[in-house]
């Protein structure tokens, strides 16, 4: 099989794509907000602080679609879940209400059920969480996995070893580490053995000093030798201490919730073999399904949004080279006109904004930073950032302004407008992507005349606009793009806002 990469809901595309029992190891790192009160995940009412409780409810809140997935799990019965998952469910809504947090936990085991029908039946699930909503976590995996044979193997503790800077200041206990429950969907599945070699103490095997004269090390030890080729190490135990990946590690990408490589390193070796299929359902920067292509499996990954999806080719192409392109099949895209459309018109607010991320991203070859920023943002939708000289031919940076417009009806002071930014912003050219045709928008940019980029001695338009079918015919910025510049630019641009996920 290819290995497969979908943008899109997981429970969509799980119920879609996914066979049944396909998959032999299944990893998850569900969003979850963290840094709120605790407290404000019980409070229904809707008076929490709206600026600490955003990070939540913008993913989790009840409406109606978590209505639907609550009437889904009720009404389904034991033909897709088991009793003790809806009776479980339905003590949550009597003792939670009707919140942010029953909203949560009816998404978590709407998605958890598809991942259980498709694991194969000697197949492990690692699930990846804190410890604000872990202890209703467990249940739900209880109530999925042991009625149908499956077993509750460790509940494993990630040791961050983090606690520096502002935390220490912090009146609490510091939270140090994470929690990943592991599940195997029966009593038969893959474990190899974890040895690690970096518990010993340094210096141990100076010990193994007599050698039999054909250059094997030994040390004695119980009446009997012990050869230092033949040293494992000691065997992992459940708390697992891994570094965090700070701001400064060379494998940071700049996504917020991004695990370090060595956290998947051993999960992936423990719980699957060369060949068999690794499922990551949050995909996110895509740790998981680079960790898996290095260790020879083969993989399935989906995120919701494009900045994932984006970031995961960038990644993937940076990692493998671009034949990894060859291997991988991507699924989601907007392909022609009218998923396009349908995408620029999806209800949701949230998924209305994934059109600005897909034809900004798509056109700059994942070059571009999406502004998060989901209302006053300035008329910035997006930053590139290119290379450029000055008169004394010394290197610079320079801004384009990227704007995404969806309306079937654009007049000129769009581009007037557009204009205004650029030059209050410091850019040098802006980017104006439309939904349909905007001739009188294309005549109109001319006016404003051109920039040119002296490094590679090239006149641009100021203003250029560009229609999403030219950017799906494989229309792209044609610009000096450097990875170090758009690197920097992205760290820059994320400390400015705050709130930034390239």
């Amino acid at each position: 099989m290819a290995n497969q990469l979908y943008y899109g809901d997981n429970l969509e595309i799980m119920q879609k794509y996914i066979a049944d029992e396909s998959v032999d190891l299944c990893y998850i790192d569900p969003p979850f907000n963290s840094n709120a009160d605790y407290n404000q995940i019980y409070n229904t009412s809707g008076d929490v602080d709206s600026a600490q409780a955003r990070a939540f409810t913008d993913t989790w809140r009840w409406d109606d679609a978590a209505n639907e997935g609550l009437e889904n799990i009720v009404s389904k019965g034991g033909s897709h879940y088991t009793r003790q998952t809806i009776d479980l469910i339905i003590a949550f809504e009597r003792v939670l209400g009707k919140g942010d947090l029953l909203a949560y936990l009816v998404s978590m085991t709407q998605r958890v059920q598809e991942i259980h029908r498709v694991l194969k039946s000697t197949g492990s699930f690692y699930l990846h969480c804190d410890p604000f909503a872990s202890h209703y976590l467990k249940l739900m995996l209880d109530n999925i996995f042991v009625p149908r044979g499956g077993s509750m193997r460790r509940e494993v503790i990630w040791y961050l070893d983090n606690v520096s800077g502002f935390k220490g200041n912090a009146p609490n206990w510091i939270r140090d580490h994470d929690t990943v429950f592991y599940y195997s969907k029966s009593k038969v599945r893959t474990f190899n053995k974890i040895w690690d070699m970096s518990a010993y103490p340094k210096g141990y095997e100076k010990k193994f000093s007599n050698d039999d004269g054909d250059g094997r090390l030994y040390m004695k030890r119980a009446g009997r030798k012990q050869y230092l080729d033949k040293l494992k190490g000691k065997p992992v135990g459940d708390v697992w201490r891994i570094p965090f990946i700070n701001n400064m590690a060379k494998e940071r990408l700049g996504w917020g919730t991004q695990k370090p490589e060595a956290l998947l390193n051993r999960i992936i070796k423990a719980s699957s073999n060369e060949g068999d299929v690794v499922f990551d359902a949050y995909c996110g920067c895509g740790t998981t399904v680079a960790v898996a292509e290095k260790l020879k499996r083969k993989w399935i990954g989906i995120d919701i949004t494009y900045n994932a999806v984006s970031l995961i080719l960038k990644r993937m192409e940076d990692t493998f080279g671009k034949d990894i392109f060859d291997t991988i099949q991507l699924t989601g895209i907007p392909q022609d006109f009218n998923s396009a459309k349908a995408l620029a018109e999806k209800k949701d607010d949230r998924l209305r904004k994934e059109f600005e991320k897909w034809a900004i991203l798509t056109y700059t070859n994942n070059r571009g930073i999406i502004n998060e920023k989901a209302g006053g943002d300035g008329g910035i939708d997006g930053l590139a950032y290119i290379l450029d000289v000055n008169e004394n031919n010394e290197q610079k940076y320079r801004k384009i302004i990227l704007q995404v417009k969806t309306s079937k009806s654009l007049t000129p002071s769009i581009i007037r407008d557009l204009n205004s930014t650029i030059d209050t912003n410091d850019g040098v050219m802006g980017i104006l992507i439309t939904l349909y045709d905007a001739n009188n928008l294309v005549r109109e940019a001319k006016k404003y005349g051109t920039y040119k980029n002296n490094l590679i001695k090239k006149n641009y338009d100021k203003i250029q606009v560009i229609n999403i079918l030219e950017v799906m015919s494989g229309l792209r910025m044609d610009m000096p793009f450097a990875m170090k510049v758009v690197k920097e630019a992205e760290r820059k641009y994320r400390n400015k806002q705050g709130k930034l996920d390239v």
